[in-house]
């Protein structure tokens, strides 16, 4: 049975031993983000925390607690998303999509719509008096200072809300988006919204721009485990997250009506902070924010947010997340995306046996992957391939290997890639977009990537040398080995 709210997940994380309350008072303004930071540099990830009393910068106590680290392991993500293994939603999706037409991978994800099993859930908005409006707080009496959201790292512009989901229309097609953006809370009632120029957000941002016309916003916070993971979830444009949503917890995701403006939002949310863009008014300096590269984003100009009402619970959790040096907990909801749409990519890409974004390679630098090589140059072939795939277009680094290395392991994937390559035969470059995020690119959004073949050579690519077999001790000693083990006296 599909989780249907943030509270659920917690007791569902709980009943698996994989949650600490934390009941000592803990302040926002960094220290929570030092506390999480540890936990998630630990092996597996770390357990999710529930901070019970929070402080707030200015010294008093916040009236809710914050849930951190929620998504933080593989074991939460797969919980979240009601499966034993990621993969098995990939592969539910590939035999979904698994047509001859059309051929490229978003092309296939805009046809979800269509298909009977996507169908079968679509968002369903109900009437009376929502969970997340049990209370509601209107224009002057809002004061987002009240709410718990936390100052993460030393430099960073201010208070900044990271587990969203951001909520617009299209204003010419009415389709929906719902994003996760970094949002900053710069008064009492304004928020700096930043999102990026690829972002459907910002798409729909200009378009109203574009007519003079107020943009409504709706920001929730919480609700059911797939539905946040869907907002980080790399969608075509045309496919509503709710959707998606719907068709991963297999049960229509539940919507009502906001108070203030005709967007709906998660009924099972915590939270909603609803609001406009006024197109007319100028950008606000946003930032900077100690960002998933390690390194901060600096401050540039963005939409201003004015919050009209905060709807929530009447005991709201606040959802938080803290990116940073990695691994930390973005780390396993972009993993999720790795497994879940590997699939597609096969489908576009049949020679792909299996690829990995390492952690240390925060998602699009570095991106490992095997396939079954069938004839000469198809490396390269892959790589520019996976270059035109969506978001994968924003990748740095491909390196392409053998179907028989383990990809998932960056230490063999390194070794064998090492060994393999000839710098000046192997590696070549291209320009491209680049991360938004990406301080070293030279130009915004801008710069060069790299290829490397680093699989085994043949003579039709210019290679007349033998190609060694790599060490690999025999079965049969193997066993030996095992059946005197015990009687070694050695503890490894």
């Amino acid at each position: 049975m599909a989780l249907d709210n943030l509270r659920a997940f917690l007791d569902a994380i709980d009943a698996r031993g994989g949650l600490v309350r934390v009941e000592r008072p803990v302040s926002l303004d960094k220290e929570m983000t030092e506390i999480a930071d540890r936990c998630m540099k630990s092996p597996g990830g770390g357990p999710a925390l529930l901070f019970r009393h929070p402080t707030l910068p200015s010294g008093g106590a916040a009236r809710h607690p914050v849930a951190v680290n929620l998504f933080g392991s593989e074991r939460r993500m797969a919980l979240a998303l009601g499966v034993e293994r990621l993969d098995d939603v990939g592969e539910r999706l590939a035999a979904l999509l698994n047509v001859k037409v059309p051929d490229s991978l978003l092309g296939k994800l805009a046809m979800l719509p269509q298909l009977a099993e996507i169908a079968k859930y679509p968002p369903k908005t109900i009437g009376g008096q929502p969970p997340c409006q049990e209370t509601v707080i209107r224009e002057r009496d809002v004061d987002l200072s009240q709410l718990p959201v936390p100052v993460c790292w030393p430099e960073d512009g201010g208070p900044y809300i990271t587990l969203p989901g951001v909520i617009t229309r299209d204003p010419r097609t009415g389709v929906r988006n719902v994003g996760m953006y970094r949002i900053q809370v710069i008064g009492k009632s304004e928020l700096a919204m930043h999102w990026q120029r690829h972002k459907v957000g910002a798409a729909h941002w200009r378009d109203m721009a574009e007519r003079g016309e107020r943009m409504p916003v709706a920001i929730a916070l919480g609700g059911d485990p797939t539905s946040i993971y869907a907002a980080s979830a790399p969608l075509p444009p045309t496919i509503d997250e709710f959707l998606f949503a719907g068709f991963l917890r297999r049960e229509p995701v539940r919507l009502a009506k906001a108070v203030t403006s005709d967007l709906e939002v998660p009924a099972e949310a915590e939270l909603v902070l609803e609001g406009y863009i006024d197109p007319r008014e100028e950008l606000v300096l946003e930032g900077p924010f100690g960002d998933h590269t390690g390194f901060y984003s600096l401050a540039d100009y963005y939409p201003k947010v004015h919050v009209t009402a905060v709807t929530m619970r009447q005991d709201p959790v606040w959802p938080h997340t803290i990116v940073g040096r990695p691994p930390m907990e973005d780390y396993w909801l972009g993993h999720a995306t790795e497994r879940i749409f590997l699939p597609l990519l096969k489908i576009t890409l049949p020679e792909i046996v299996d690829l990995h974004m390492p952690a240390e390679g925060i998602f699009h630098n570095l991106v490992f992957v095997s396939i079954d090589k069938q004839y000469p140059g198809q490396a390269y072939k892959v790589m520019n391939g996976l270059w035109g795939q969506g978001l994968m277009s924003l990748a740095k680094v491909i390196v392409v290997l053998d179907k028989d290395v383990n990809v998932r392991d960056p230490k063999e994937a390194w070794w064998v890639a090492l060994n393999h390559i000839d710098p000046e035969r192997d590696v070549r470059f291209s320009m491209g977009p680049i991360d938004v995020l990406d301080h070293s690119s030279r130009g915004f959004t801008f710069g060069s990537k790299m290829g490397i073949d680093a699989t085994r050579k043949w003579k039709e690519e210019g290679f007349t040398r033998e190609w060694p077999s790599r060490i690999v001790m025999d079965l049969e000693t193997k066993r030996r080995v095992d059946e005197m083990w015990k009687e070694l006296g050695i503890e490894l």
